[in-house]
């Protein structure tokens, strides 16, 4: 975070292709009303289509505080969450998504429940999510593999739609590893937490950004980076498997002591080939972390900023433009 607390709310939204509904997002932020001002930040996270434009043009004319923090490429979004993060200069922080599908006044509701409650992070849950079925399905697998890897209050559900403290943002962005899970971090940081029911829309433009692809590498950021569940399940797996083969091994002892011998190669090759799945499988398990190990030590960049373009007002025409790298 950028120095102390500057304004009472700061809004942060990861922007990955969303063109079509940034602009009505940012102007229904831009007309709440909070004691002692908010801030929006814009974190373009190598969209690949006018989304950094209009970003910079909604900086240039609306009349808020906006900054508009350009990724040199896509890094995923909680990469862009901690960017955001890092330039966020209110007591609290807002992260929302840029599909209109969390209504913007719900930000009022969350920051007033997290601040009047004294939680550090105030979640947020909807009794029916306007995903598709395959978004729907994840999210559910999400928070089951969280139950299972990551020390989290049973039953609270992980939204990207959440409220911290300034503490809590600065707690989070003392990691600088080229992984990170949001979730995990404030798991790591702070149990004092809260949740809130609130709307959720169908979505009016466009379609999710969340493949396949994205949602296994947010799985592992989560497997490997905050647990070493993983390994434990491999050991478990690794005597398991030991144990059958025993038990194999007695069966062919006792079937031969018989004038019995197992017939054929067929068994064999089965106990072989689930041998070697498994053997493999604990290798790559194995090779995930230390190659994970690997990035971090050679300090691969959590995000890389090209460059700030921010208007220091709440109303007016004057942006300034600087550029960092990190």
């Amino acid at each position: 975070m950028t120095g102390g607390p500057s304004f009472e709310l700061s809004v942060v939204v990861p922007v990955y292709n969303g063109a079509a509904s940034i602009a009505t997002l940012v102007d229904a932020v831009a007309r709440l009303e909070v004691p002692g001002g908010h801030e929006i930040i814009l974190v373009n996270d190598g969209s690949r289509d006018d989304s950094l434009l209009i970003c910079r043009e909604l900086c240039r004319t609306t009349d808020a505080a906006i900054s508009v923090v350009n990724l040199a490429r896509n890094f995923g979004e909680h990469n862009a969450v901690m960017a955001g993060l890092s330039q966020a200069r209110g007591a609290f922080i807002v992260n929302i998504d840029d599909d209109l599908q969390t209504p913007p006044e719900e930000i009022l509701r969350v920051h007033s429940h997290c601040k009047a409650n004294g939680f550090d992070v105030v979640y947020t849950f909807s009794p029916k999510k306007h995903h598709s079925v395959f978004r729907n399905i994840g999210s559910r697998f999400t928070n089951f593999c969280a139950d299972l890897l990551l020390d989290k209050p049973k039953g609270l559900y992980l939204s990207s739609f959440r409220c911290m403290n300034a503490f809590t943002a600065r707690s989070i962005l003392a990691h600088t590893g080229p992984f990170p899970y949001v979730d995990g971090l404030i798991l790591q940081v702070t149990s004092n937490l809260g949740e809130l029911q609130v709307q959720h829309l169908p979505r009016a433009e466009g379609r999710s950004n969340y493949t396949l692809a994205r949602l296994l590498r947010l799985y592992l950021s989560m497997a490997l980076n905050f647990s070493v569940t993983p390994l434990r399940l491999a050991v478990a797996a690794g005597i398991a498997m030991a144990i059958l083969g025993l038990l194999g091994f007695i069966e062919v002892v006792v079937e031969a002591l018989r004038g019995q011998p197992p017939a054929g190669w067929a068994s064999l090759m089965a106990a072989t080939l689930i041998l070697a799945g498994v053997q493999l499988i604990m290798l790559g398990l194995l090779g995930e972390y230390v190659g994970r190990l690997f990035l971090t030590i050679n300090r691969k960049p959590q995000f890389v900023v090209r460059d700030i373009e921010r208007n220091e007002r709440t109303g007016g025409p004057l942006a300034q433009t600087s550029k960092t790298r990190q």
